[in-house]
């Protein structure tokens, strides 16, 4: 009996669990590879990830899922099994990202739409058969003057929607993710233009969901905090992030959608794990609130594995250490007392 798209989704944001993003594309992989003077290879980087798919505790007490980039999901362990058995044999879910980037947006300058619907059933076909389970599309959107336009919301909430139809018809969850910038270039922002526009991406992306006849009980939603932006001088207390983001999550989230897995999209490692944490700590969420990180789950692993195999142990305790603050903060439990604990 096949697992329903309703239980993956609610596995993917089971209590103490979130997901690791190690969809990094070539050109991501290989800026933070020369950050620790690594070459970026199809081995170093099959090294590196069986590093942290190879943290046993991390992986089984904390990670619910991996979002695999096209390549990581194709290539095998030294031991001769695959990444993504690797990540099974922890109980994590193996998933993929399937969208082909954002491009400019025609006629629409400083905006972008997300490619990648073309062909994409057929991929989706070959990604389960590979066992992926659940899928990640990602929409940006940019504030500036007079941004973003109505026109680029909706094509991008379309696309979306669009992807996360053809997900469900085969099988796969969708990670819905449409990312209002933090740290766009001369990202100034206040965090009440943030709320302003995440709420109105929001709107837009659940309309064209329910245009598209998604079901939202077997998707998961990756948006942004509601945050300042970076160049804008403001410094929003943690608490204001928290209630703003659970306010946005009110005014726009259906019930049905089970759960909500945070990017951290700029955000420094513990600031992402207090604002999760606190943001849990409001009352009255009807969804799972989690975390879905990447650089956030991933810096203080790669800095101190630094691509030698003698450091291994040293990359997998960071990774531990990361991944069980966040654990704690999708209970909102973190405290800073419990970070300053890393050693």
């Amino acid at each position: 009996m096949t697992e329903g798209l309703q239980d993956i989704a609610r596995r993917l944001v089971a209590p103490g669990k979130g997901i690791l993003a190690a969809d990094e594309s070539s050109s991501t992989i290989k800026k933070r590879f020369d950050g620790i003077a690594l070459e970026s290879t199809a081995d170093s980087r099959r090294d590196y990830r069986e590093m942290l798919f190879s943290a046993d505790t991390a992986m089984r007490e904390h990670i619910s899922g991996v979002i695999l980039f096209d390549e990581t999901i194709r290539q095998s362990a030294r031991d001769g099994r695959t990444l993504v058995e690797l990540i099974q044999a922890n109980g994590s879910i193996p998933g993929i990202k399937v969208d082909m980037g954002a491009k400019p947006l025609a006629f629409y300058p400083g905006e972008t739409v997300t490619e990648g619907l073309d062909g994409l059933r057929e991929r989706l076909v070959e990604y389960y058969k590979l066992g992926a389970r659940f899928a990640k599309w990602r929409g940006v959107i940019t504030i500036g003057a007079n941004l973003p336009t109505p026109g680029a919301l909706s094509a991008n909430a379309h696309a979306l929607a669009r992807y996360a139809a053809l997900c469900q018809e085969n099988g796969i969850v969708p990670i819905v993710e449409p990312e209002v910038l933090m740290d766009n270039p001369n990202a100034t922002h206040t965090i009440e233009t943030c709320q302003k526009v995440t709420e109105a991406t929001l709107e837009a992306v659940f309309d064209e969901l329910e245009k598209a006849r998604v079901d939202l009980t077997g998707m998961i939603l990756k948006p942004n905090m509601i945050v300042p932006g970076k160049d804008s001088g403001q410094n929003a207390a943690p608490s204001e992030v928290a209630e703003r983001t659970v306010a946005a999550f009110h005014a726009t989230v259906p019930t049905s959608v089970p759960g909500i897995a945070f990017l951290s999209g700029g955000q420094s490692d513990v600031l992402a794990t207090e604002h999760l944490s606190l943001i849990n700590q409001i009352p009255n969420r009807p969804w799972k609130i989690t975390f879905s990180y990447g650089r956030a789950l991933q810096a203080a692993a790669l800095k101190a594995w630094a691509g030698k195999p003698e450091n291994v142990a040293a990359g997998q305790h960071a990774f531990l250490h990361r991944a069980r603050m966040n654990g704690l903060a999708s209970l909102g439990e973190w405290t800073a007392e419990l970070e300053r604990q890393a050693d």
